[in-house]
């Protein structure tokens, strides 16, 4: 099983990095784990032609990953604003990486109710049209208070830790492996014109637009904001 893991914060010194990196280490005999940065990827623009080549790169690794693990901070209450810029870089254009890919969340931070906040955050934004994937219910792996549950060799010491760690990243794996071939057996529905009778009554005469590629349905054709 090959396996994304995306570090959630462009900082140069992250406990959520450790994590992922221990993780890595703890269950390379279940899974391929390949950890990946953010830090060199640009800020999102819609005015942005072409995705940058670091962003590119990045699809393509979890596009041809089985499944991926996001290990996100919490910045008042939320995920990053790094992590959220990466997550539209994701969601716009022609491809979407995430769409129905099994994603697990951990996160680590200092206080003592981890990333609690910053992770139902992330699950909101996972769900949202353009983006639809399949993230892994329950199993929570809060780790708070970072700075003493690591090791100097990058260790989670806490045996009661290292349990849950390994019982949710166990039920990731058997998630992994239910949702991969579900979503081959399921049935392909016609992107017809004629079945979007529902958009017109709904639209109050406003104009559509699809917020699949931009995440956004605010700005019309000329440029102009619904909501000014």
């Amino acid at each position: 099983m090959k396996l994304v893991a995306l570090v959630g914060t462009n900082a140069s010194y992250s406990y959520n990095r450790k994590l992922l990196w221990y993780m890595k280490k703890r269950f390379g005999q279940l899974a391929q784990i390949d950890v990946l940065e953010i830090s060199d990827l640009p800020l999102f623009s819609e005015d942005t032609l072409d995705r940058p080549d670091s962003v590119l790169f990045l699809s393509n690794k979890i596009a041809e990953a089985d499944g991926l693990i996001i290990s996100t901070p919490e910045y008042d209450h939320s995920i990053t604003a790094a992590l959220k810029s990466v997550l539209e870089w994701l969601s716009w254009g022609d491809e979407h990486p995430l769409t129905k890919k099994p994603i697990m969340i951990v996160g680590a931070s200092l206080g003592n109710m981890g990333t609690v906040f910053a992770q139902e955050n992330l699950r909101q934004i996972l769900n949202s049209p353009g983006i639809d994937a399949f993230v892994l219910p329950g199993n929570q792996f809060l780790l708070g208070r970072a700075s003493q549950s690591f090791s100097e060799r990058g260790d989670l010491t806490e045996e009661k830790t290292i349990h849950w760690l390994e019982h949710c990243f166990n039920n990731f794996v058997g998630f992994v492996k239910v949702i991969n071939p579900a979503k081959e057996k399921q049935p392909q529905f016609i992107d017809d014109v004629s079945e979007q009778w529902w958009i017109e009554d709904a639209s109050l005469g406003l104009p559509f637009e699809d917020d699949a590629d931009t995440g956004s349905t605010e700005d019309l054709d000329d440029g102009t904001s619904l909501f000014a």
